[in-house]
């Protein structure tokens, strides 16, 4: 029917995934949002049901056409595409918007063990 671009931010404690058309935002979900509490949501068995669900979903309203967008480096971001791929969605692009510093501010420091 219409198509869509869906922004994945996985972080090191959360996966956060929002559908959105051309407009507005047609839905927001995250990992906390479907149960998973604590560590439980930083893992790639939650990305992956947040991907089943958000595949439903896409299915329900009829999407054809998703453009897909990734920002961060959580452990949910492989587990997530590969929900993605795996379906018969047709997906027109797989882009990396995580922001990278030139040279900005200073690292956090290293934690010693």
């Amino acid at each position: 029917m219409y198509k869509c671009e869906l922004y994945i931010i996985s972080t090191k404690n959360n996966t956060i995934v929002t559908l959105r058309n051309l407009e507005n935002v047609v839905f927001c979900k995250s990992t906390g949002n479907l149960k998973f509490k604590g560590t439980k949501k930083s893992t790639p068995f939650a990305a992956q049901k947040l991907g089943e669900f958000v595949l439903n979903e896409i299915k329900k309203k009829n999407i054809e056409e998703i453009n897909i967008k990734i920002k961060g480096f959580g452990p949910g971001r492989e587990a997530i595409l590969r929900v993605f791929s795996s379906e018969s969605i047709n997906i027109k692009e797989i882009s990396d918007i995580t922001p990278y510093p030139h040279n900005g501010c200073k690292p956090k420091k290293k934690r010693r063990v």
